[in-house]
Order: structure tokens, then C-alpha cells, then sequence
């Protein structure tokens, strides 16, 4: 050390200097390497001067360059790397195994890497960061590519390049070119919205995506457990792993016990494999753990890792597309081929009347005759059918319909978001309209997940003023059970400071009280002990074990048992009595001990128990095969019972009954005994008193799995309840309510959750508690795991069908009316009242504005009011079917009059007329926004104050109208209109809102 010293004080260190140098770091090498030192020896020369020396010093060469040493210069980045990749034993040994990798990457097995900024930052520049390089995302220019792959836009485009055509050669190229370059136009603003709408929409899918794979891991840095993210996981972490984890980076097993772990991300195989210390010590990143817990040395992350060079070429597919999406295109080409047929009969209709002489020019005179006839003339004429027909194209085809669902959606996506609900699948948004029945967990989701331990029994006596008559074997043996029966944890700076746990919910609880109130020193008894097998807890036990051996009883170890109470004491045949005499359990005392849990659980208690069994060696049973220490199951000596509150969620009973209302069916799936089921049932109000005198409302799981399906079809309607159930049973009951015609939303956080999902309408992943493999098994995250964010979800997803809805009916009076008008009109008259123009703004940029304007109504309480809508519902109701043609018809009329009688009723001219039948006509719709609000309520303007945005957008569009009849003139094909014109063309607009409510009254079927 003293040369080292020497070495660090000289400005040029000569040649003998350094060549001593590098005999102090081989030997410093070779001893981290050495398996056989002991491991606080091997930290502390970690540890020493000479190591910090070599992360700060330059040294020279003779010849000037410098070469800079650090701690992990002497690492083969290549072999680290492909240590896990190829899983092999013989590189691992010579390496030093895990404890001696784990000296050389500077990281201690108890206590992690330091885990100081410049300790991280020094690991991610050598290392590299735990972050994938992420797909180059899709341009905005191959966005537009794709909107004007369209192929009634290509239709458009068409129709534009013959009205520029015969318009230039009717009119000249100063006034023909309008109608022409307003298709263009408007093909133009089709394609840039739709564009810029599903480029906006992948990067929302991309954000979506990254917050998708915001996942925590939990690591041991400088002796404390702390949650990061997987992103922020360096070489050297100690990564502490339980059930439901993913592994964040590639890894080696340290330490732990039953470890399983779910390869088929990366494998494709199904199959669980074990790990473990010995032969199979490699874990991939990306996989799933599905048994047990341990710790993990972490030897590669990022790009280095076979997931990270996977997830570098997965892109999320942004072209997904919604059932309603697709019933709407096949409703707007439905109506394109309508349009398009009515279209081509104008045509030959204008034709047959023109070439037999049927129509007449403006003096008279038939327009076609054939001895006078020129070619030119019959060109400009059929020009004119031609753009009559065109005309009918245009209005027919609904441009803005398609664009309508897109914003409805964004804007409920968004909506949602701000409501705790992060949209995995666009088509949930719809689905949740259409649920019928939710089964819901209950911690967590109708509680609040804040356990605490109101009640501990020893034998028959409940112990309420402190432990101190409790006999001190029997804490002892409960401080065991509790400390090692775990996968929390306990964490204590120093002396003065309180105490941290980590874990679940229960597990904290469980340890909070032992630490509190019975005392448990947590680390000093860790130490006192050695684990010899662990049975982790799973949702199919109900219970979890652990075989413990004091340090100074070579020949005793100790079987521990914590689970669901009934499930222990059915295990137990004698039990402990508070002053440390053990008494059997007779028949008598088995029924009391039942009722002290069965009275916990109708006080809405989460009931567990702790029981143990000493076993002398010579008895123990040991399994030749990996000389494993095995669990004995019966003959179990009881400890103890606790009872654990968790209390509902203050709004959860008023969600419930919100759900009934709207005819959903509310069933609770849970892993809690029979009577705490029921307790919190009636809590929450999914039972009620008269729920509990219907047979089977209810049931365990069990009773569920061994009905017949028979049997299960016909009770599965009446289940309220369903307690001590398995994820088997919550995918059966799924599977069930789906085969009797049921839209079913199942909530999830477990791993074991992930079929029942997945197999759901419509998957809810919790988004504190859920696990990765329950998320991304999901359709929808509820971010504060809330069962009323589930009710706000039901209530927008009924939204979004509503309100796409209000604009079908909206966009078809349009529609209907327009092409109404203009038939009649070519076919008796040879010309079109609506220009092309005026129809585009009546069809693209007023339906685009009343889509956004219709989309940005928020979910209102009369949605729950209502039943479901069906899953084969039809989209147009007989309800849109009377507004729609009370107003159509309405419409039609006006129009017709002024068409036919306008200019002797005003005493105007035909420019005049045309451009009242336009007025009228957008002035019309503007009110009947308003009208389309409301389905079936009278009363359209409930709430109107409310939505600023919706009156805004009106407001914006009248005065859009404004422009294009006083100022546009020429490009609309306008005059200006007097003050009188314009009342009257807004008196008759109004009469919308009368004839809207009388149609009303018209009653109809739903």
C-alpha cells in the first residue's frame, strides 16, 4: 500500500514505478477471483485505497499517451455478455462463480453496489443503459401516403380533374377552375386531417407503449431495498425477484427459493423452467416469474441482452382498427356505392331527356337539335350532365364519418387518461358500452388496500392490552414464522430511525405488527438462522411454508406455516395456549377455534394463521434427488390467528349501485374465506338481503369447479360472490358468462390472472398492484386500481358508441336531404341548386367541425340510466331512424318550395334563390346540432352551458357560413344577402328545434 501511496503523490510515475503498479493490480485481480477467500476479506480489499486509486489516476507512457485504468477496465465485455446467452457452467466456475463475478463487478451479494450518482454513472458508460433502441417511428409523409390510398378519394380526385377540366372549358380558366380546385381542396384537407389524426395517434401509441413498459424492479443498493425502474438497472445490482416479476435484465441466480420462471417470451415453450444455484443459475431478461422469490446478480442490460436486440424490432401496430370503425366504413361505402349508382342513373336520365329533346334552354328552344346541333354544343351540354352528376358524387360520399369515430376516440382516449384509465386496445373503449357483467377482485380494487392487524388470538384467547402474558417460546416461534415466512422485508438505517418494510400489502402489514408489537428484531434473528426450504405462496394453496434450523440445533429444524386460517387449522392437530402449553385439538375445540375465524370474518377481517412443526432429524424427510429439506403438511401445532382490516374505498358502494342501475351485473371474485366474502359483499352493496335468500348467490370456488356445465350454466347468472376461488375458477366463470351471451369485463393483478384477462371482453389490469404479466394481458389499466374508475370507464365506453352515434344521425340528414335536393332538381330541371363547393363545406368542413363538436360531450348520468347496448345491436336504432327523417323530411320540404317557388316568392333572381336554398340549407343543420345532441331526451339544451367547446365550434361555423355568402362569392357561387334574407333563412332554421321535439313524442321502439 505504501507503494501505491507513493505512486498516487508522483506527477510522472517512472518506468520501475509502473511496472510495480501492474504487479499490484494482477495480484488485486487474482485474489477478487479466488472462491476460497472469504467474502468479508474479498469486500475489504475491494474496498481498499488501491481501489479508488485506480478509478482516479492518469498514467503516462514513456512515449506522452496516457491510458486510463478504472474499476472495470480489466472486465471481457464480451464474455460477460454472453455468459447468460449461452448458459455456460464451465465459464461461470472460472470466472469464480456468482459470489466471485460479483467481486469483480464491484457489487457486494448483501448489500448491493454502492449506488451513488457517480457509482451509476460510471456503469451505464461502461455497461451500457437498460434502455432498447427503439424502431425508427413512421414520417408524417408516409401517413399522408396512406390517407390518399383511399379509394373514394381516388373517386374525388377523379371527379375534380373532370370538373377542372369542363369547367375551364365552359367558363375559361378565370372562373372554371372553382369547382375543380375545391375538390382538390377539400381531397386535400381529407387527407392532411386524416394524416395529421393518425400521426398524432401513433405517437400517442408510442407514449402509451413506453409507459406500457414502465416497470419497477426492486434492488439492494448500499444495504437498502429501493423500487427503480427496470430503465434505471445497472451491471452489479442486486435484483430481489417474487412472484409475478419480470427480469429486467439478464442476470445470475444468488440466492432464494422455489424459483420457476415462465420463458416463453423469449422461447416460445410453455413450459416453467427451475432455477437455481447449481444447475441453471442463468436468467434471461424478459421472462416471468411464476413461483417462488430470489436474488439476482445482474451481468448484462440493454442492447447487450438477446431481449433488449428483440424489443429493438418490435413496433406496436398504430393501425388497429375498432369493430365500430369497421361498421362504419362498411356504412360510408355503402352509401359512396349508393351515391355513385343514383349518380350514373342522373346521368343517363339528363342524357335520354337531352338527346330525345325533353329539356330546353333558357329561351325556350329544345337545347339538342339534330340539324343544327355542333359538336361543341353537345359537349358543353353533357359537360353539364356530367358535372350535375359529379355534384351527386360529391355530396354522397360522407368524408367526414370515418374522421368522426377518430376524434371521438382520441378525445375519449384522452378523457380517460385524466380518469385513471390508460387504453391499451382502442376497441375497449367501445366494448366496456356494451358490459353486462363485471367480476371484479376485491383487495385493492373495492377496498383500500391498507392492511392492518386489528386482532391476534393465541388459542381462545384474544390478546387486546399488549403480549406480555404470552408465553416467550411461543414469540419466539412467531418471530420465525414471521420473519422468515416472508417475501417483505425489514430495513433500518440505525437505532433512531423507523423502521421501512417492503412487500405486499399484507405481507407490511403482518411484519409492521410483529415488529411493533411483538418485538421482532428482524436482521438479528435473520442471522440466528438458516433457511432450508421455502414453499412459496401461491393463489391455488392459499398458504405459504418455510424449514428453518437454528445455528446452535444441528439435529431440530422447524416446519413454519402461514396460509387462509381454515386451511391451516385443518392442518393442525394440537395448538398452543398463551402461557407455552401445547393442548390437542378435539372436536370441541376445532368448532371453537372455527367460530373465533368465522367471527373475524363477519367483522370484514382478512383471517390468517401461523402454525409450526419441530422435526428431529433422524425424522426429517429429505429428497435424495437435490437433498432438499421437504414440507410436512399434517400434524401441525397452531400459533396463532390474526385478523387483518382493510377497509372498502369511501365511494364503492354508490359505484356498485350505479352499476345495477345500469344493468350491470357486479360479481366478486375473491381468494378471502366464505364469511369475510360475504361481509364485504354486503359492505359494498353487491349483496343485499335479498340476495342472501337466493340459492348459489353465494359459492367457493371449489363448489364452482365440481358443478357439471350444465350445471354452472344455469347457476352462473344467480353467483353474487364467489370466495376461496383460484385464477381456474375466475376464467371458468368468465368462460361461462361469455357462452350464455354476456359481455364480460374481468379486473386482474396477478400473474395467474393473466387467461382469465385475456379471455375477458374486455381486460382491467391494476396499475399499482398488477403485475407485468396481468398488464400486458390487459385492454385497459386502472391506474388507481379504483372499482369506481371502472364505472367511469363503463360510462365513457357507452359514451363513445352515443356519441358516434349523434353524428350518423347528424351526418345522414345531411346527407339524405343533399342528395334529395339535387336529384329532383338535375332530373327536372338539368341543374343542381348546391354546387359543388358549397356542398363540400356543407360536407366536410361543417360535419368535420360537428364531429369535434358531437365527440367533446362528456359522459352524462342518464348513460347509466340505461340497459347495455347489445353486442349485435344495430348502429342506426329506430330512434335515429325518427329524428332523422322528421328532420330530412322537414328539410326537404322548405328546400323544394324554394326551389321551385323562391324566385317568385321573393321576387329574386336565380343567383339570389340559389344562394337562399344554400343559407337555409347549413343554417339547418347548425340547428339540428344542437337537436342531436340529446337521442331521445326533449330538453336538447340540458348541459349546453356547460360544454364551452361545443359552443364555440357552432359559434365558429356560423360565422364561417357568414364568410362564404358575403365575402366568397365567387368561389362559393354566392350573393350577399339583405337583413331580411337573412332572418328568414334563420327563422326557418330554428323551426328545427319544434319539429325536433314533436318528433319526440312520436313513440318508437328501442
Amino acid at each position: 500500500m505504501d507503494s501505491i501511496a507513493s505512486l498516487l503523490n508522483a506527477s510522472r510515475p517512472a518506468a520501475a514505478l509502473r511496472k510495480r503498479w501492474r504487479i499490484a493490480c494482477v495480484v488485486i485481480l487474482s485474489c477478487r477471483a479466488m472462491r476460497a477467500l472469504p467474502r468479508r476479506a474479498l469486500v475489504g480489499v475491494l474496498r481498499s485505497p488501491s481501489f479508488t486509486a485506480i478509478n482516479m489516476q492518469s498514467f503516462h507512457d514513456e512515449d506522452g499517451s496516457s491510458s486510463e485504468e478504472t474499476p472495470f477496465s480489466h472486465v471481457d465485455m464480451g464474455r460477460l455478455m454472453n455468459l447468460v446467452k449461452e448458459k455456460s457452467l464451465d465459464d461461470l466456475r472460472l470466472l469464480g462463480g456468482v459470489r466471485g463475478l460479483a467481486a469483480v463487478l464491484a457489487s457486494d451479494v448483501d448489500t448491493g453496489i454502492l449506488g451513488n450518482h457517480e457509482d451509476l454513472q460510471l456503469r451505464r458508460e461502461t455497461f451500457g443503459s437498460n434502455t432498447y433502441i427503439q424502431p425508427i417511428p413512421k414520417g408524417f409523409l408516409l401517413f399522408i401516403l396512406d390517407a390518399i390510398n383511399d379509394a373514394f378519394l381516388l373517386i374525388l380526385a377523379g371527379c375534380a380533374v373532370l370538373s377542372l377540366a369542363f369547367g375551364i372549358k365552359i367558363h375559361g380558366i378565370k372562373d372554371g377552375w372553382y369547382d375543380g380546385m375545391s375538390i382538390f381542396l377539400a381531397i386535400f384537407l381529407v387527407v392532411i386531417v386524416s394524416a395529421f389524426s393518425n400521426f398524432n395517434q401513433d405517437r400517442r401509441f408510442r407514449k402509451l407503449s413506453a409507459e406500457s413498459y414502465v416497470i419497477e424492479a426492486t434492488v439492494i443498493r448500499g444495504g437498502r431495498r429501493q423500487d427503480v425502474s427496470i430503465f434505471d438497472v445497472v451491471v452489479g445490482d442486486v435484483v430481489c425477484l417474487k412472484i409475478g416479476d419480470q427480469v429486467p435484465a439478464d442476470g445470475l441466480f444468488l440466492d432464494g427459493h422455489s424459483l420457476r420462471v415462465d420463458e416463453s417470451s423469449m422461447t416460445g415453450e410453455s413450459n416453467h423452467v427451475e432455477i437455481d444455484g447449481d444447475r441453471n443459475p442463468f436468467l434471461t431478461a424478459g421472462v416471468k416469474v411464476v413461483d417462488g422469490y430470489a436474488r439476482i446478480l445482474i451481468t448484462s442490460v440493454g442492447m447487450n441482452t438477446a431481449w433488449g436486440e428483440m424489443m429493438s424490432s418490435i413496433s406496436r401496430d398504430t393501425d388497429e382498427r375498432t369493430p365500430l370503425q369497421e361498421r362504419l366504413q362498411k356504412l360510408t361505402s355503402s352509401i359512396g356505392k349508393i351515391g355513385v349508382t343514383i349518380a350514373c342513373i342522373v346521368l343517363a336520365v339528363l342524357s335520354i331527356r337531352y338527346f330525345t329533346g325533353g329539356t330546353k334552354d333558357d329561351n325556350g328552344q329544345k337545347e339538342f337539335n339534330r340539324r343544327t346541333a355542333t359538336f361543341d354544343d353537345v359537349m358543353n351540354d353533357m359537360v353539364n350532365n356530367i358535372s350535375a352528376a359529379v355534384t351527386i358524387i360529391v355530396v354522397a360520399i360522407p368524408e367526414g364519418l370515418p374522421l368522426a369515430v377518430t376524434l371521438t376516440l382520441a378525445y375519449s382516449m384522452k378523457r380517460m387518461m385524466e380518469d385513471q384509465a390508460m387504453v391499451r386496445k382502442l376497441s375497449a373503449c367501445e366494448t366496456m358500452g356494451s358490459t353486462t357483467t363485471i367480476c371484479t377482485d376485491k383487495t385493492g380494487t373495492l377496498t383500500l388496500n391498507q392492511m392492518k392487524v386489528v386482532q391476534f388470538w393465541v388459542g381462545e384467547q384474544q390478546v387486546v392490552s399488549g403480549v406480555g402474558f404470552v408465553a416467550r417460546s411461543i414469540l419466539e416461534l412467531l418471530h420465525q414464522g414471521v420473519a422468515f415466512n416472508t417475501a417483505g422485508s425489514v430495513y433500518k438505517p440505525n437505532l433512531a430511525s423507523e423502521p421501512e418494510f417492503t412487500g405486499s400489502p399484507t405481507e407490511k402489514a403482518i411484519l409492521s405488527w410483529a415488529v411493533m408489537e411483538l418485538g421482532l428484531e428482524f436482521d438479528e434473528l435473520k442471522q440466528s438462522c438458516t433457511i432450508l426450504h421455502v414453499e412459496a405462496f401461491n393463489s391455488e394453496r392459499k398458504r405459504s411454508g418455510v424449514v428453518v434450523r437454528k445455528e446452535d440445533e444441528e439435529k431440530t429444524t422447524i416446519q413454519h406455516w402461514k396460509g387462509a386460517a381454515e386451511m391451516i387449522l385443518a392442518r393442525c392437530s394440537s395448538y398452543y395456549e398463551s402461557d407455552g402449553t401445547v393442548k390437542a385439538i378435539d372436536a370441541e375445540k376445532r368448532s371453537k377455534l372455527e367460530q373465533i375465524i368465522e367471527g373475524m370474518a363477519a367483522c370484514s377481517l382478512r383471517c390468517i394463521a401461523f402454525a409450526c412443526k419441530q422435526v428431529i432429524r433422524e425424522d426429517n424427510k429429505i429428497s435424495e434427488e437435490n437433498n432438499t429439506h421437504r414440507l410436512e403438511e399434517n400434524e401441525l401445532t397452531l400459533l396463532g390467528l390474526i385478523g387483518l382490516k382493510d377497509p372498502c374505498r369511501p365511494r364503492v358502494r354508490s359505484a356498485v349501485k350505479g352499476c345495477k342501475l345500469a344493468g350491470v351485473d357486479v360479481k366478486m371474485i375473491t381468494g378471502d374465506n366464505i364469511f369475510t366474502a360475504k361481509a364485504i359483499a354486503f359492505e359494498c352493496g353487491i349483496l343485499t338481503p335479498d340476495d342472501a335468500n337466493i340459492d348459489g348467490a353465494v359459492v367457493e370456488g371449489q363448489e364452482f369447479r365440481n358443478y357439471s356445465m350444465q350445471e354452472r350454466l344455469e347457476k352462473v347468472g344467480r353467483i353474487r360472490v364467489m370466495a376461496r376461488s383460484s385464477p381456474f375458477d375466475k376464467l371458468l366463470m368468465v368462460q361461462c358468462l361469455k357462452q350464455k351471451g354476456h359481455v364480460v369485463a374481468v379486473t386482474g393483478d396477478g400473474t395467474n390472472d393473466a387467461p382469465a384477462l385475456k379471455e375477458a371482453d374486455v381486460g382491467l389490469a391494476m396499475g399499482i398492484q398488477g403485475t407485468t404479466v396481468a398488464k400486458e394481458s390487459s385492454d385497459i389499466v386502472i391506474l388507481d386500481d379504483n372499482f369506481h374508475s371502472i364505472v367511469t370507464v363503463l360510462r365513457w365506453g357507452r359514451s363513445v358508441y352515443n356519441n358516434i352515434q349523434k353524428f350518423i344521425q347528424f351526418q345522414l340528414t345531411v346527407n339524405v336531404v343533399a342528395l334529395v335536393i339535387n336529384c329532383i332538381a338535375a332530373i327536372s330541371s338539368g341543374k343542381v341548386p348546391l354546387t359543388t363547393v358549397q356542398l363540400l363545406w356543407v360536407n366536410l368542413i361543417m360535419d368535420t367541425l360537428g364531429a369535434l363538436a358531437l365527440a367533446t360531450e362528456r359522459p352524462t348520468q342518464e348513460l347509466m340510466k340505461k340497459p347495455p347496448i347489445g353486442r349485435i345491436e344495430p348502429l342506426i336504432t329506430w330512434v335515429m331512424w325518427r329524428n332523422l327523417i322528421a328532420q330530412a323530411l322537414f328539410q326537404i320540404i322548405v328546400l323544394l318550395v324554394l326551389q321551385l317557388k323562391g324566385r317568385s316568392i321573393f321576387g329574386v333572381n336565380e343567383r339570389v334563390k340559389n344562394t337562399l336554398i344554400f343559407n337555409t340549407f347549413v343554417l339547418c343543420q347548425i340547428f339540428n346540432e344542437v337537436n342531436a345532441r340529446k337521442l331521445e331526451k326533449k330538453n336538447v339544451f340540458e348541459g349546453i352551458h356547460k360544454n364551452w367547446l361545443f359552443l364555440g365550434i357552432v359559434a365558429f361555423t356560423l360565422i364561417l357560413q357568414v364568410v362564404m355568402v358575403e365575402v366568397l362569392n365567387r368561389f362559393a357561387s354566392t350573393t350577399r344577402l339583405n337583413w331580411g334574407q337573412w332572418n328568414f333563412c334563420c327563422g326557418i332554421a330554428m323551426l328545427s328545434w319544434p319539429i325536433g321535439w314533436v318528433a319526440k313524442c312520436i313513440p318508437v321502439s328501442n
